[in-house]
Parts: structure tokens; sequence; C-alpha cells
């Protein structure tokens, strides 16, 4: 934020902590957005990051007094949704569905003996498909290790900024980048070739 837009902040958050509730919604407003879309990358799923995010600016409330301003509201605020859609993942225990998992698979006879066709020179994967593949690529990894590719390749975080939000050092968050990483294109090594 800009110096006057961090001091505007600011008095928000002191007129907030004050019980001034106009002031906290003028809050949730300017970081609605950000803290949505960490949840609905972490979790995948629209209603979960609805709930992630009121979750998020309830918890806000009630810990208002322990916001010291170390950190940017909006580091705050970005650790607090983290740790709340890592809490709603453990607390649900889910583990990724994919596509075999979801629908039996059927395989036609005479497919065992037809050659495969040659691929058409125009043929390339669908943008839709690729986001697609990396959605579900990202849902195969753990929670902690989500919430560290979604803060630094989504929402573009210094590494300094995901420890603050994710409450760890910084040698940590490029250990689970790269692990991450290494998993992600592990996941997706056949676009690559195709790409």
């Amino acid at each position: 934020m800009a110096g006057d837009d961090h001091a505007d902040e600011a008095d928000l958050v002191a007129k907030s902590r004050g019980g001034d509730t106009q002031a906290f919604d003028r809050l949730i407003t300017l970081h609605r957005d950000r803290v949505y879309m960490i949840a609905n990358h972490i979790l995948r799923n629209n209603d979960d990051a609805l709930d992630v995010a009121q979750e998020t600016f309830l918890r806000a409330w009630k810990n208002l007094s322990r916001f010291d301003g170390s950190a940017s509201l909006g580091s705050w605020l970005s650790r607090i949704a983290t740790n709340a859609s890592i809490d709603l993942i453990r607390r649900r225990q889910v583990r990724p569905q994919t596509e075999f998992e979801s629908a039996p698979m059927s395989i036609d006879a005479a497919s065992r003996t037809t050659p495969a066709q040659p691929a058409k020179p125009g043929d390339s994967i669908d943008r839709t498909e690729i986001r697609e593949r990396f959605a579900r690529a990202l849902g195969t990894l753990s929670p902690e290790h989500r919430a560290v590719v979604v803060l630094k390749e989504v929402e573009d975080l210094s590494y300094q900024e995901i420890a603050d939000s994710v409450g760890c050092s910084i040698g940590t968050v490029m250990s689970r980048l790269f692990y991450a990483r290494k998993k992600l294109q592990n996941e997706l090594r056949d676009l690559y070739d195709e790409l």
C-alpha cells in the first residue's frame, strides 16, 4: 500500500480495535478478494473458500488486539486464511480424487487391436485442459506445500511474506517450494513433452 493508504489502514485498524464495526467492514472490503483467492487456490472449492474467508475475518475481529503491525495487515490476514484452509483440509481429511477414482473405466475390446491415430498437425492441448490438469496436480500436494505454491506463484509474494503468512522460516518456505515444484513437474511431465 502507498504511504497514505497505509496510514488510512492503520487508522481503520485502530478504530476497529475500539469496536467500530464500520471501520472493520472497510478493512474487509479492502482485503476480501485476496483472502478469498488464497483460500480458493488452497481448497479448490468455492463454497469452502467462502467459508474460510468468513472464518478468517471472524478470527481477525476476535484477535485484532494481537495484531502488532510488525507485518502488514494483508500478510496477517493471509496467514490466518492459509491456516484456516489447512485446518479445514485436516479436519475433513480430504484426499484428492483423480479422474480414475471418480468414474469407472471401460475399455473397448477393439481398441487393443486398433492402431492409434497419429496426431494432427494443428492439435494442441486446450488452455482449459491445462488449467484443470494443474489444479488436479496442485491437489496432490500436502496443504502446507500447496499453500506456499499458491502464495508464491499466484499471489506473487516474496519469500519473507510467505514465511510471515504461513508462520515458518524462509528456509522452510524455500524447501517446501522446491519439493512442491518437483512434484508438480512429475505430475505434469507429459504436458511438457506435448507443449
